[in-house]
């Protein structure tokens, strides 16, 4: 096609988008020019957009608004008063993450507008070379003391049925297995309404975010929100032409979607767009869209390993609650020091050790203060012996979602594990909340997690947090907030129909755009006959050990019981060496649900570590190595699937071998059905 003819079309796309609205619109573009956002208010006086990638449209014109139960709603019978448009480039380093240092670079433009009482909004975008995010701020009204959101009427209507992953809109868990379908099929099944025991899905048309879809012509689009504060979730809700989606809060118990101060700003809706699903993953929007960190000495943060009981408690070794296979005892906490000192794996997990536990599996109805251990578990005797082997114990607090209790406790409970030297804590909110009516990923939720958070900033300890709101990039803000379950995660496999292969091939380009998940990989005895014959892991150990630089998280689990790992204690040598903390991260090649290889740089070393994992498919890959320093000379030491290996009949399989590499190299990996493999590129000095 001659430049000529392209300029003309793109002129008759700018008039087609503008006379489809009955209004003209106004142009912006990324740094790079790649994206360009169109603004514009139609006749009836509602704002609109449309956002471009090369010229090819991503987001159709979809309209915004904001409804409120009370006074003036910003929906029609708005004006633009005034635009501007700058661009920004900065650079930050973040205290922990997937790359140490992040480039913040955007067109920032704010866009003015009021309705005919004189009423003001601001839309306010930022267009960056990876895609779009825009929210909405509502200075100070000097006739309104606070606004009630009644709706969200943000709009992501796409181009076409794309190719899509999602889950359903459980407005109190993410713990689904992803479902894979085009935009048009999306319906939440009876099935899935009756899944988990926290229930909540009350929009069966409604998705959760990050939503991540695959075009026809191959673009890759991820929507999610980024800075969720004081504020409910955005879930999307597909419309009834089925080609795109309105935002749909998360309701307060009173049926409320979220009651703000007289002047507020919205969280970040964002639209990332890649030509590749390993461009979604490597992108740090959803981080640059949160404030800056605000804990100013962050000396006692620190990426970590740890173990724990946790396994034995789902696959039945151990009880929960106290009696004769309580699994919360000073005996069995001194075995696991012993062990994770022997094997430099810094951290000990111990769930269950505090009375009250009991009555969140039905057997008291005393609750915790969660600073009383139980009898057989002598806390300050751990303590002191964890200190001399050099582990740090990670603290556990399980809620039962009783947040009114915990609320109540938190404070001295959290000063009470300071005081006996504990810099780490596990949250749980399992259950429906109470205060009843309220969801987890409402605004009521939203504010406590946050809460929470800076109370644990306050007593310098870091926090693993299960049943949470989905992360949005806050751990910029507060660096303590170190992961967040919300996904189903490993101990499925324990007690139900399990996870198949592809579900944490699918992880990273989903659940994980959102940030950092606490899956608790690393699971060697895959079957586990001797406590449920019926259940099982499905994945080889190949692909367990892959996890580890696979599934980002700042702290990461050895999840499996130390007798597994001394029975392959060659391959728990990589469990060992992989960080938890990365200078950077590159993926290699990847397609979601299919197969994905991703190579992270150690932060404190000049080594790389590769992960590759593939689903029920065997598959032959190609790793080139020319993101290596070509002045140096490495090592590789590749764990992978053995000869034979496969998830269903044959899975602790595996191989190591050891081979020079460069820059120029390229290697070849096999992967079995279900399985995986790692490369730890040492540098040879």
């Amino acid at each position: 096609m001659s430049e000529n003819k392209t300029h003309i079309l793109y002129f008759l796309f700018i008039v087609f988008a503008c006379n489809s609205c009955n209004t003209k619109s106004s142009k912006f573009e990324s740094p790079d020019k790649n994206i360009s956002l169109f603004f514009g208010v139609n006749t009836k006086g509602t704002p609109w957009y449309i956002v471009n990638q090369n010229s090819k449209k991503i987001i159709d014109t979809s309209y915004l608004g904001l409804e409120f139960k009370k006074g003036n709603s910003f929906i029609e019978n708005l004006s633009i008063e005034n635009t501007e448009s700058k661009e920004f480039n900065t650079s930050w380093s973040p205290v922990w993450g997937q790359h140490n240092a992040i480039q913040n670079k955007y067109t920032n433009v704010k866009i003015s507008l009021t309705n005919k009482t004189g009423d003001a909004i601001e839309v306010l975008f930022r267009i960056y070379n990876e895609g779009v995010a825009f929210r909405y701020i509502v200075p100070k009204q000097e006739q309104n003391k606070e606004f009630i959101v009644q709706d969200e009427k943000t709009e992501f209507n796409l181009t076409g049925d794309h190719e899509t992953w999602w889950l359903p809109a459980n407005y109190n868990s993410y713990e689904h297995p992803t479902t894979h379908s085009k935009i048009s099929e999306i319906q939440v099944t009876e099935e899935q309404l009756n899944y988990f025991l926290v229930k909540g899905i009350e929009n069966k048309k409604a998705v959760h975010t990050p939503l991540t879809m695959r075009t026809n012509e191959g673009n890759y689009i991820s929507i999610h929100e980024a800075s969720l504060v004081n504020y409910s979730s955005m879930t999307l809700e597909l419309n009834d032409k089925k080609k795109g989606f309105t935002c749909d809060l998360v309701p307060a118990a009173n049926g409320t979607k979220a009651i703000l101060p007289s002047s507020f700003q919205t969280p970040w809706r964002t639209i990332q767009i890649s030509d590749t699903p390993g461009g979604l993953l490597e992108s740090s929007l959803i981080l640059n869209l949160n404030e800056p960190n605000k804990i100013k000495n962050t000396d006692w943060i620190q990426p970590t390993k740890y173990m724990g009981i946790w396994w034995g408690i789902h696959i039945g070794k151990y009880t929960f609650e106290p009696g004769s296979n309580h699994g919360a005892t000073t005996e069995n906490a001194i075995e696991y020091i012993d062990f994770a000192s022997k094997h430099g794996i810094k951290g000990l997990l111990i769930e269950g050790w505090n009375k009250g536990i009991e009555y969140f599996v039905g057997k008291s109805k005393d609750l915790p203060n969660f600073q009383t251990p139980t009898e057989d578990y002598d806390l300050k005797e751990v303590a002191a012996y964890a200190k001399e082997k050099g582990i740090e114990l990670v603290g556990y607090h399980e809620t039962g979602a009783h947040v009114l209790n915990y609320e109540k406790h938190m404070e001295a409970a959290m000063a009470y594990l300071k005081s006996n030297g504990i810099n780490y804590l596990k949250v749980g909110f399992v259950s429906n909340i109470i205060p009843k009516g309220e969801h987890h990923h409402g605004q009521w939720m939203v504010n406590f997690y946050q809460k929470m958070v800076e109370t644990a900033a306050k007593h310098k300890i870091m926090l693993i947090v299960h049943e949470p709101i989905k992360p949005t990039g806050l751990a910029r803000t507060w660096p303590n907030m170190m992961t967040r379950e919300g996904v189903r995660g490993q101990e499925f496999n324990a007690w139900s129909e399990g996870n198949p292969p592809e579900h944490t091939v699918t992880l990273p380009f989903t659940r994980i755009l959102a940030g950092p998940i606490d899956y608790t990989p690393g699971i060697f005895n895959l079957k586990f006959d001797e406590y449920r014959k019926d259940n099982a892991v499905r994945t080889t150990l190949a692909h367990q050990l892959a996890l580890y630089v696979v599934l980002y998280s700042p702290i990461q689990m050895a999840a499996d019981l130390p007798e597994h790992y001394q029975e392959h204690l060659d391959a728990f040598q990589f469990i060992k060496d992989v960080p938890v903390d990365w200078d950077d991260t590159k993926v290699l090649n990847a397609e979601i649900s299919e197969y994905v290889t991703i190579a992270r740089k150690d932060k404190n070393s000049e080594d790389w570590f590769i992960g590759s994992i593939t689903n029920e498919e065997e598959r032959e890959l190609e790793i080139s190595l020319r993101f290596l320093d070509d002045t140096l000379k490495y090592e590789a030491i590749i764990y992978q699937d053995g000869i034979g290996a496969d998830y269903l009949t044959n899975p602790t399989v595996y191989e190591i071998k050891r081979i020079r590499v460069n820059s120029k190299s390229h290697i070849k990996i096999q992967l079995a059905k279900g399985g995986g493999a790692t490369i730890h590129i040492k540098n040879n000095k």
